[in-house]
This record gives C-alpha cells, structure tokens and sequence, in this order.
C-alpha cells in the first residue's frame, strides 16, 4: 500500500482512575487517540502517525500534548482554542463492573473542525484518515458536515479514509440524528470497522452479514465487523472471510479492545494489504491488551 502517513481524528480525554485509599490516578485516552497508538506502536518507521484534536491553551493541554508528542505521535495536526481544555472523565469500579462520569462540554474538541483550512491542510498532508462516531457526536453540524465534506474529498483523491462507527447514543441529541450521521460517516469511508454489538443494539441488525451489507451499500469498499469472541467478518467485493478471535488467557480490562484491533489491523493491513493476516493480528493484539489494566499498552507486553 502507497503512502507514508497516518492522520487520527477525534477527542482524547484526561482520565482519572481508582488509586487506591481514595486517590486517584491521572492518564489520558481516548477512541481515536487509543487506534492511533497502537498504529504508532505496529507500523513500520517510514509510517508517521499524526493526531488531529482541540486542545486548549492551560496546563492540562500541554501536559497532553507532551504525553502524544512522548508516544511517537505528531502533534502539528492539534488546533490549539483560547481559553478551552481537554474534556475529562472518572472511572468508577463496584464489584469489577466499570462506569463512567463524564465532563467534557467545555472540552476544546468540540472545536477540531471549527477552521476550515486548518482541517482541509491536515488530511491532505496524510495518506491514510481514521475517525470514529465519536469524532462525529462531539462536532456541531457544521462543523460534522464540514469534516465529511474534507473526508469524502480525501476518498476520492485515493486516500484511505477508515471510519469505526463506535456508537454512544448519550453523545447524540437524539436516535434519528445519530444513525443518520453514522450513515454518513460510512459513505465517505473506504473501510469502515463496526463492532457488531453495537449495530445489532442501535440498528436491529439481526447478524454480522446484515450489518456488513448495511455498510457496503452505504459506499464502503471493505467492512470489518468485530464481534468479540466470535471473531472477526471481513466483506469487500472480493472477499467474504471469517477470522477467528484470540481467546485471551485472562481479561483483566476490556478498555481498548475495538481500539487496539482497530490500530493493529490497520498497522498491518497498510504495510502489506492483507486483510486476512491483518485481522489475525489485530485479534492478537487486542487479546494481549485485554489481559491487562489500562486503555494503552506497551508494546513489549504484547508481543
């Protein structure tokens, strides 16, 4: 595959989690941010990898920005907004079950896509784009529609624009408005990689095949359909292949797990264009990840 650089699009967050003895401990992660780890941490050295965010102009943004900068990744693509800050969330644990509070609505992410030629400058100076549904809810409509604008440009100069859906219905004003951009997300995108839990909930998907069709039709060249431990769907007009999941040896955390398939898939999948090896290695990934606490892991813990 041609190219040499690799754009992410979306919101990384400061994350606070249990510590013990009522402290807690800071990190930062997010969907977009989390793929594009993993792809720093596969993809061959010639590959940059790049993070497209908001962030704002206090510490918290500048200790995030050192925090990409620290994991190989560039941050030139990052729109700085006066007077905003990077949203934040708390991980809660009762009896092994995780949730989440969230605080994010001043959160300088909001505004990624809010300059027109700051956007347009980033995802033509890239080979590859990756956005989630994510990236999609935080956006206003203009500014989501502008960002579809720049990426079905980018499809049809050739570039590889891959979208994973990741559905979180509390981001979207409401059911209509969240399918429909979702939809739209999939037509600009020449590989979209759904996880078949959420298609099946929000869409009615009644199988793998529905929602890997659903998406074809939409203007998708290749879908991935993730299904946990049922493994992995790969659709494309020429291929309609099943690759089995890696049963981890023991899941500690299941954060990152669509995240860490979707990085490692895609670090492989553009070195060499194979999709079936791809997703064998991103199920390897992604069960090595699971057995461990944490939404990033290094890389010789995995391998």
């Amino acid at each position: 595959m041609s190219g040499n650089r690799f754009l992410s699009i979306g919101e990384c967050m400061i994350e606070l989690s249990q510590a013990g003895d009522g402290l807690l401990r800071k990190g930062f992660a997010g969907d977009t941010f989390n793929t594009a780890w993993y792809a720093r941490a596969f993809l061959p050295d010639h590959w940059s990898v790049a993070y497209l965010t908001g962030l704002g102009d206090d510490a918290a943004s500048d200790e995030m920005r050192a925090f990409i900068e620290g994991a190989g990744v560039e941050t030139d693509a990052i729109r700085t907004v006066p007077g905003r800050s990077p949203g934040l969330y708390m991980i809660h644990l009762k009896n092994g079950e995780r949730s989440f509070s969230y605080w994010r609505e001043t959160s300088a992410a909001k505004q990624l896509a809010a300059d027109p030629e700051h956007l347009r400058n980033a995802i033509d100076a890239s080979d590859t784009v990756y956005f989630s549904g994510i990236t999609l809810a935080i956006l206003s409509k203009t500014d989501r529609d502008a960002l579809l604008s720049e990426l079905s440009q980018a499809r049809n100069a050739g570039k590889n624009v891959v979208f994973d859906p990741n559905i979180r219905p509390r981001l979207w004003t409401d059911r209509e408005t969240m399918l429909s951009a979702v939809t739209e997300g999939a037509k600009v995108s020449s590989i979209v990689m759904p996880s078949f839990d959420d298609e099946a909930t929000h869409f009615g998907d009644k199988s793998v095949e529905e929602t890997a069709t659903r998406y074809r039709d939409a203007g998708a060249e290749t879908v991935v359909v993730k299904n946990g431990e049922a493994g992995v769907t790969i659709v494309s007009e020429n291929q309609n292949a099943f690759v089995p999941a890696t049963l981890a040896n023991a899941v500690i955390d299941t954060t990152s797990a669509g995240d860490s398939f979707n990085g490692a898939f895609l670090a492989s999948y553009l070195n060499d264009g194979d999709a079936l090896k791809a997703a064998a290695f991103g199920a390897k990934i992604a069960s090595a990840v699971i057995g461990h606490h944490g939404a990033l892991i290094e890389k010789n813990k995995l391998l």
